[in-house]
């Protein structure tokens, strides 16, 4: 495949990825990242709880793939080794022959969607950890292992693991993103529509699997990391060990083919500091640890988006101090609107147009400051419902 198909590739990998931003509101991130994961064939986890498109995300982004055999399943503590990788050819048994039927399982897969994976019996844990780790199964009946067509896994949890077993197979993961409800009103709104209306079908882009399978393989891997790249995460990685925040050594290499799917899908030659922003969902174990590799990862490649955290702080506090008043008079919190609420919102949305116009001019991500500011936007438009009383629709108009 020439570079020009490669290219072709990339291209219709981020149009994929514009359709199902549009498609799933507060999404843009976590698409992108499944969408980079899958081109650096890692596996990913979505954590949040139930009802936030998990499921629905992962099906539709593996679906854009011709040609490719996907495999999906829900897990639970009962679930058998066999119903996962090929159960038993009860006919073949009947003529004393002891076979499984690997065809529409994991063993067959190029895509897997394995939702609440960390509820994967102990009797599957060694087959599934092999599975995630080498591409391997071990047939029931013993002999060589069968190597898995797998490109990459996107598995789903509402909880993080509780145990020894479960927690091997989160080590796996090499990528983890929360996901959450949706905190603009006016894009709950349109999801309320949504169900009522029939809107125009979707554009719906699709990318071959060969095509996939060379981006993964081949285009990816030759993606040129820069030393100055290198540098960069070597200070990043003793900035957080001074956190005591500690990677291993095999998490900080997988990372680097992260980098470099970062770079492919925008369509450049070479890993830069912006594709450093990725890491943020490499480099935590609790989601609790997750802010401030955000903050040390953005101090390093992005002052922009270091400033917009800052002031999401801001704004978080405004939403807790909202939170805060609920089942007071409209008085109260009208005044609170006017004497505190408005002022910051506003300064913080000027702020962060700056900086958006600063990065753009700069040419730097304005990842980070997007969805600051569609934070900012969401907790201004629940200020103007909640506090004020304003309907949605009216709300939205005003933003």
């Amino acid at each position: 495949m020439g570079a020009q198909d490669a290219l072709g590739t990339a291209e219709r990998l981020r149009a994929i990825s514009r359709e199902l931003a549009d498609r799933f509101y507060e999404r843009d991130d976590v698409v992108r990242t499944l969408v980079v994961t899958l081109l650096a064939g890692q596996h990913s986890l979505v954590l949040g709880p139930p009802g936030t498109a998990k499921s629905e995300m992962a099906r539709e982004l593996t679906g854009r793939i011709d040609g490719a055999s996907y495999w999906e399943i829900l897990l639970s503590k009962f679930t058998a080794p066999t119903r996962m990788f090929g159960p038993i050819d009860v006919a073949a048994l009947a003529r004393g022959e002891y076979r499984q039927v690997y065809d529409g399982r994991a063993t067959t897969a190029h895509v897997a969607f394995i939702d609440e994976i960390f509820k994967c019996s102990t009797a599957a844990l060694n087959e599934t950890l092999g599975y995630l780790n080498e591409r391997i199964y071990h047939p029931e009946s013993g002999g060589e292992p069968i190597r898995c067509p797998l490109i990459g896994a996107i598995t789903a949890s509402n909880e993080l693991p509780s145990g020894e077993d479960s927690a091997a197979i989160y080590d796996r993961l090499l990528v983890r993103i929360e996901v959450g409800y949706l905190e603009d009103p006016a894009n709950f709104a349109a999801l309320v529509r949504s169900a009522v209306g029939r809107p125009a079908p979707p554009a719906r882009t699709t990318v071959d699997l060969a095509a996939l399978r060379h981006a993964v393989t081949e285009a990816v891997p030759a993606v040129d990391v820069p030393d100055a790249i290198v540098d960069a995460v070597c200070t990043l990685r003793a900035a957080l060990r001074r956190k005591e925040l500690v990677a291993s050594d095999r998490r900080w290499r997988q990372a680097v083919g992260l980098l470099q799917a970062s770079a492919y899908l925008d369509g450049r030659p070479a890993v830069t500091e912006g594709d450093l922003s990725v890491l943020t969902h490499v480099l935590w174990d609790s989601p609790a640890e997750r802010p401030t590799v955000e903050r040390e990862v953005l101090n390093l490649v992005n002052p922009d988006a270091k400033e917009a955290l800052d002031l999401a702080d801001v704004i978080a506090e405004l939403e807790t101090q909202l939170d805060a008043m609920a089942g007071q008079s409209r008085e109260a919190l009208s005044d609170w609107v006017i004497k505190k609420a408005h002022n910051k919102l506003a300064t913080a949305g000027k702020r962060l147009e700056t900086l958006r116009e600063e990065a753009v001019g700069a040419g730097r991500s304005t990842a980070t400051i997007d969805r600051v500011t569609g934070r900012q936007r969401a907790v201004r438009a629940r200020v103007l419902t909640e506090a004020l009383g304003i309907d949605a629709s009216m709300a939205q108009a005003q933003l």
